[in-house]
């Protein structure tokens, strides 16, 4: 028993692991029924990306662990396009392309970016005005102007601190 209460301990440690943490709940269940093959819970962190792992004794189809992906900006950088004369806050990002097929193909296919890759939702501004832009992150560059972003919706999504970094506001972090 004093085995398993160990197991379950460090299996609340992998929550950035899901499919891992899966296959570790197997695991443990059967130390209930069983003995459990010697799976050992802190072989997580070293898994290999785009593995596929069956857990032993298991005939089930096998688990596939997708790689991480790190976006190279965050929520609330104030970044601006490499191309075209904007800038704007980050308020979102999707890991990967997350429009639809039809805004992508609107795209001219000689500057039409990969999909997977971040994609970056923007409180956006040109000279003219304000809108919410969606762009890869291979289209982005960090803006260091330290100039406020005027969109009118900021004030609604971020605080701005007296180094003029943008913060999300409390009530809207999930």
């Amino acid at each position: 028993m004093r085995r398993l209460m160990g197991l379950r301990r460090r299996r609340e440690r992998w929550t950035a692991h899901l499919p891992v943490r899966i296959l570790l709940q197997d695991a443990a269940d059967q130390e209930v029924r069983g003995p459990c093959h010697g799976i050992d819970m802190d072989f997580a962190p070293a898994i290999p990306t785009d593995v596929q792992l069956t857990p032993p004794g298991l005939s089930s189809p096998p688990l596939t662990v997708m790689s991480e992906r790190v976006a190279k900006f965050s929520i609330g950088q104030v970044v601006r396009h490499r191309r075209y004369p904007f800038r704007g806050v980050i308020f979102d990002i999707d890991p990967t392309f997350a429009n639809t097929e039809e805004w992508w193909l609107s795209i001219p296919e000689e500057v039409r970016p990969k999909k997977d890759q971040p994609f970056y939702h923007l409180l956006a501004e040109n000279a003219e005005t304000e809108y919410v832009a969606y762009v890869s992150e291979q289209n982005l560059v960090p803006d260091n102007s330290g100039e406020p972003v005027r969109h009118p919706q900021i004030n609604e999504v971020f605080i701005r601190g007296k180094d003029g970094s943008y913060r999300m506001r409390p009530e809207r972090q999930h």
